[in-house]
């Protein structure tokens, strides 16, 4: 079936109101413009509709054009001209900018009109995507906004005025709150229902071994992809298969280690990056010869389905890190308890509807990549920010949305996996680094798992382990550990081997949260992108009890950054995973090619021992027996928090889960203690120690 189908009844519905609204753009980007209005408002609305008819335009030659025959200089200079206003330095005088919105529309109604102009680039996907009734109502919010701002000049009021700024705020809340119903609709209809089959199509219909298909999607297309892609379609078949089987391998071994039977299950969400499309194609011809149908969504468009700036689904790099970064809190100048609640019920909603589409969800199988050049970003004055009530509330409803969606698909019934490949971004070894990575994402499975037991066996014989800095590292913790009743058929630490995470290479376990206490010291890790230095946490009875950073000389602006990124705005979080990463190759390889400001923390996370701050990694499926690979079950499924999930549910998850590594070189030492004090040490000096466990060393010593 034709994707744009899916559209046709809800497009005609809307087909009067979008001929208004469009006649009415072009008017206004032709110049009807009030004369009245401030140069800076005939600027805004005069350049903002010039855009919306951009996208009209484009619509329509999309509407008339076979992709699959599309002339590559039309597609380049299409995809440029979208993007143009957003990329690189013409970011500075864009009303995407709220810096430069403020400059000219002053600091108040500058962020909300710079807050419009951001939601109305929304449009791009739309058009691309045959989506109408989205169209119309961006082009409406916008019409509506320019009409009060003519009536305010018509009648002699101040552009900068309070009232015409209320009515304005007043406006644009009531368009997030009255259109939830149809974005985050639409948005769990994608994320549940392979008829929204838009990039799967590209991905299995496009001539691969041309990277025109780049620009069928609609997102901006980088160097970085292109070169990928170029790349990736020199690579022998026998490569490709390698790496999609490895991929789906992963995916089928984690169900089957957790005991659940994914034949029951029909659909599968695949997330990628693109360039990978060759890898992709082959994954998803594996699970639909297998019987599971793909669904393949986009990261979230309309701000009410947005968290901060994450990118999570199926894309490329941003257009401009900055311009995320800049509209990361946009929530924050709409969210109060009405439009919590209003989120929530429409989220709920909209679940309820697609409950057996829900039901039958396998979970995510995910291909990142890493090498992309870091981003740096720059903190301003002029953007929006979430207050302490704010955080609050936003930290509810994540955790509220996380509930829902574990309600309609059983946490115990889902896996996941997670693979990484380079891109040439990485620089001058790019493709050295590609073809290490493919070996270590198919290490040896049995030596592995036999070095991995050795450390299990040991530990299980611990009640806590500690954890101490070498230099200036600052790290002095101790990690309580749960009781074993029955060691003959119990065991505490997970033996995680290329499943879910691949690659290979550590064992976890979920800490008692009583008697875990101590500081964590990273000099310099890199999450979501983002690199924090001197990254400090001071944990008591397994609870955040304290933070910092030294990424800005203000040190309450890095306790922000840290409580935005890593706390979701929680004022704590729990400890939910102790883990001792083991894939010292994957650590050689960074120290050679000097990459660790480049690995995905999937890669990162093994390259030490980490913890996670959030939820435990059996979160939602607690009460799912899961077992080793000797047979003995791992108990540690849960802590004191996650706990209450039987009494008072609403305080036992928190919608979150992120790993920080200290690495080898920063590691004085790590051991075990035992119930009569006999220390068991597993790394000494950043090399280990424990018999059984040396041939870990070899590629540190290479």
């Amino acid at each position: 079936m034709d994707y744009r189908l899916l559209f046709e009844e809800a497009n005609k519905e809307v087909e009067e109101r979008f001929e208004l609204a469009s006649g009415r753009i072009r008017e206004l980007a032709f110049g009807d413009i009030c004369q009245k209005l401030s140069e800076g408002f005939q600027e805004y609305f005069l350049r903002t509709a010039g855009f919306a008819v951009m996208i009209l335009d484009t619509e329509k030659e999309l509407w008339s054009e076979d992709r699959l025959s599309a002339d590559r200089v039309l597609l380049e200079e299409r995809n440029r001209r979208l993007y143009k206003d957003v990329a690189g330095e013409a970011y500075e005088s864009s009303f995407a900018n709220p810096d430069y919105a403020a400059v000219r529309l002053g600091d108040q109604m500058g962020l909300y009109l710079s807050f419009l102009y951001t939601e109305m680039r929304g449009m791009i996907r739309y058009a691309y995507e045959c989506r109408r009734t989205e169209l119309t109502v961006c082009m409406e919010i916008f019409l509506e906004i320019y009409c009060m701002a003519e009536d305010a000049a018509e009648s002699g009021e101040d552009a900068d005025g309070q009232k015409l700024f209320e009515s304005v705020k007043d406006a644009l809340y009531y368009y997030v709150s009255d259109y939830s119903d149809l974005f985050l609709d639409a948005r769990v209809a994608a994320s549940l229902d392979p008829r929204y089959s838009f990039i799967r199509d590209i991905v299995m219909e496009s001539d691969l071994s041309k990277t025109d298909y780049l620009y069928y999607y609609g997102d901006y297309v980088t160097e970085d992809e292109l070169k990928t892609s170029a790349y990736v379609a020199t690579l022998p078949q026998e490569t490709i298969k390698l790496m999609a089987d490895t991929y789906i391998d992963g995916y089928y071994k984690g169900f089957e280690l957790a005991g659940i039977d994914i034949s029951k299950k029909r659909y599968v969400e695949v997330r990628f990056n693109f360039g990978f499309e060759r890898v992709i194609r082959s994954a998803i011809q594996r699970l639909e010869a297998d019987g599971h149908e793909v669904i393949c969504i986009r990261p979230a468009t309309a701000l009410i389905n947005k968290k901060n700036n994450l990118r999570l689904g199926c894309c490329g790099l941003s257009e401009n890190d900055q311009y995320d970064y800049d509209h990361r809190y946009d929530l924050g100048l709409f969210l109060d308890s009405a439009l919590k609640e209003r989120k929530l019920s429409v989220y709920r909603s909209a679940y309820e509807k697609r409950k057996e589409l829900a039901a039958s969800m396998a979970g995510p199988a995910v291909l990142e990549t890493f090498g992309e050049k870091l981003f740096e970003p720059v903190n301003k004055d002029g953007c929006s920010s979430l207050s302490s009530r704010q955080q609050k509330l936003a930290a509810q409803m994540n955790t509220e949305m996380v509930r829902i969606v574990y309600q309609y698909i059983n946490g115990e019934e889902r896996s996941f996996t997670i693979i990484s490949f380079p891109t040439p971004a990485i620089g001058p070894h790019f493709e050295e680094i590609f073809n290490e990575t493919i070996r270590l994402n198919t290490l040896d499975y049995g030596k592995y798992r036999e070095i991995h037991q050795n450390m299990i066996d040991a530990l299980d014989k611990c009640k806590r382990v500690v954890v101490k800095g070498i230099g200036d590292n600052q790290t002095n913790l101790t990690i309580s550990l749960c009781d074993i009743h029955n060691p003959e058929k119990e065991t505490i630490f997970e033996n995680c081997l290329a499943d879910v995470n691949i690659p290979l290479g550590e064992v976890f376990t979920s800490p008692r949260l009583a008697g875990t206490d101590g500081r964590l010291h990273v000099s310099e890790v890199y999450i979501d992108g983002m690199r924090f230095e001197n990254l400090i946490f001071d944990v008591e009875n397994g609870m955040i009890k304290d933070w910092s950073c030294t990424n800005f000389t203000d040190p309450e602006e890095g306790r922000r950054l840290v409580q935005t990124m890593i706390l979701f705005g929680h004022d704590s979080l729990p400890m939910g995973e102790f883990a001792i990463g083991t894939n010292t190759v994957a650590y050689r390889m960074a120290k050679d090619y000097q990459i660790f400001d480049k690995l995905k923390i999937l890669i990162a996370e093994k390259t030490g021992p980490h913890f996670a701050f959030g939820d435990t990694c059996y979160s939602n499926s607690e009460d799912r027996k899961v077992y080793n690979p000797d047979g003995k079950e791992i108990i540690a499924r849960e802590n004191e928090v996650s706990a209450l999930r039987h009494t008072e549910p609403d305080k036992a998850y928190f919608g979150c889960h992120t790993d920080i590594t200290l690495p080898y070189d920063e590691l004085g030492c790590l051991y075990g203690v035992t119930e009569t004090g006999e220390e068991i040490f597993i790394i000494k000096n950043g090399r280990f120690v424990l018999p059984g466990t040396e041939a870990l060393n070899e590629a540190l010593e290479q």
